[in-house]
Formats: C-alpha cells, structure tokens, sequence
C-alpha cells in the first residue's frame, strides 16, 4: 500500500494554454521515494478526490515531483482545483509513485504523445536519450499554444523531436511514423483515446509486447459483463464474501472492513491492484496487456470480477 504523504508546493509555472506545472516537495526538505519513467502520483484534491498525474520531472532530483495539470473545463473539479488553489506554499496531500507504465531497455523507440499525454513521455524521452538509444517523438496537440514542453524538447533535441499542432498540420501521420518503426522499436504512446484506439489497430500485426499505453480514461472492455454472483476468498484475512452482480469486489470487500488502497474506481490508475492466488479473472481493466492478462496474477478489484465460481486474492 503506498504511504500518503504531505507535500507542499514549491514552484508554479504556466507551461501552455491551460496547463500548469507544480514542483512538490517535502516541507521539511527530506527526499522523495524514487521513481521511474512512466510512473504516477496520486494528489488528494480537498474533500475525497483523487486523481493521478504523470511525473514528468527528473527521476534524479529525489527533492521533487513535478506534475503538468490541463485545466479541463467539463471535468468532474481536479483539474479545477489545481488551477485555482494550488500554489506555491500550499499543502497537498500525494500518493505513490506507483508504475504501470515502464519503459523497458531497446535499441529503438517511437514516441507518440496527444496533448497533456506528453507528460510521462518526457521522462521516458530522456532516459532514452542517455542511453544512447534511437528514438524519435511525434507529438500532437491542437495548436502549438496548448503543447505544454514543445519548444524546450524542440530546442534539446532538434529533429528527433516532430511537432503536429492540429490546426497547421492536421492529425499525425500514425501511418507513416509506424511504417518506419522496426520490428525491434518499442512503441509508447499515451493521450486521448481515439490517438490511442488508432494507435492500437496500426500495431495489431506488430510483435507482442512492443506497443505499451497509458490512458487517461477507461478503455471500453471487450465482452458482455458476467452477472452471476461470485465468491472471493481473502487470504490473509481469513474471510469469504459474495459479491452480488451490482456491486464491486472493492466494494464488497471495504464493507466488510478490510483496506484497500483505491482512487480512479475506473481501472485505470492501477491504485487497487490485487494479487490472485486461484481462479479465472474477468479483467475489466485499462491497463494490464492480453499476456498481462493471460498469467492470471494480479487483477483491479475495482471494475474487474469473476469468470469462475470463486476467487482466492492476498487480502
């Protein structure tokens, strides 16, 4: 379970057309967990919101994380709160890191990023860079003015770095960039979902394993929801539950008393993730790949549930 820990803000800086970058630090200046490229936090945003940012920072520097937040105006209040009560001396409460976005060793990368998904590219994009590694980003947006970090990744690394503002360019040329990606090129993406989607079915015919994504909304699961009832047998706790068709194991599971670790309640922030101990999972979830899946070891408690009688989970 990731500890929460007080942070408070140390630095604010306006960094595109609606999006805002903060630099948090410990108040008594102590360091910070380690973290990887790919990795996220969790900000508790006043009252019960929690939502999760990409680091977008030096994994060097332990006396910070910093996040870039889009002010989204049809959101349900965190990005608005970011924006309006968020600023250098505030405190705020974080989680995490926690990573299901890793970026593993290769010869080669390609780089697509829509818009505010470009934060945990940059991360990955220098750790590419220093390891001698080929890569190439393409990064979209909708004008040049809402692409928070183009010129400072334009002026570090010149034509290695293909910026597509949508109203100059049109869409990015997804064809043409994968057509050039080899068979050993590691594919990273992360944005909207239609970039995403339209990613996804250009690297259907690619080699298992070589495209990864981060979403920031859930991705539709494929296959009708199972409605039988369903029992989960936790481990360590000694008890056995029915979950109901309606109701989620997490649900279920923090009635009874026993604590997990939640947030998104989406499968996509991978804050519930639980380990399986026997039976077949129905994954529900944004984040796990097919082969992921395919192991049957770990499943999302708050959207994913049963495709068998009963479950045992290390809880």
């Amino acid at each position: 379970m990731s500890a929460e820990r007080k942070l408070v803000v140390h630095a604010r800086e306006p960094v595109a057309h609606g999006v805002v970058a903060l630099d948090l630090r410990d108040p008594a200046g102590a360091d910070l967990p380690a973290w990887e490229p790919g990795a996220h936090i969790d900000l508790v945003l006043g009252g019960d919101r929690v939502r999760q940012y990409s680091l977008c920072g030096d994994p060097a520097d332990r006396t910070t994380w910093r996040v870039a937040v889009l002010r989204e105006p049809d959101g349900r209040g965190g990005s608005a709160y970011v924006h309006e009560d968020l600023h250098p001396g505030t405190a705020v409460l974080a989680r995490g890191p926690r990573n299901h976005f890793p970026l593993h060793p290769a010869p080669r990368y390609l780089f697509v990023a829509g818009g505010i998904g470009i934060t945990p590219i940059l991360p990955m994009v220098r750790a590419a860079d220093a390891a001698g590694a080929e890569w190439h980003l393409a990064y979209g947006g909708r004008t040049a003015g809402s692409m928070a970090f183009a010129r400072d990744l334009e002026a570090a690394h010149g034509d290695r770095v293909e910026l597509r503002p949508q109203d100059e360019h049109g869409l990015l040329d997804l064809d043409a960039l994968l057509a050039r990606a080899t068979p050993d090129t590691l594919v990273y993406c992360c944005g909207p979902a239609p970039l995403l989607e339209a990613v996804e079915r250009r690297c259907a015919d690619r080699p298992p394993g070589t495209l990864h994504v981060e979403r920031f909304e859930p991705k539709e699961a494929a296959g009708p929801v199972r409605t039988e009832s369903f029992e989960v047998e936790l481990a360590v706790t000694g008890v056995t539950l029915t979950v109901p068709p309606d109701r989620s194991i997490l649900d279920v599971v923090l009635e009874a008393g026993v604590q997990v670790l939640s947030s998104c309640h989406e499968g996509t922030c991978g804050t519930c993730e639980t380990a399986v101990l026997a039976g077949a999972v129905d994954h529900r979830d944004s984040l796990l790949t097919s082969e992921e899946r395919a192991v049957n070891d770990t499943m999302f408690v708050c959207v994913s549930r049963a495709a068998c009688p009963k479950l045992v989970l290390e809880l």
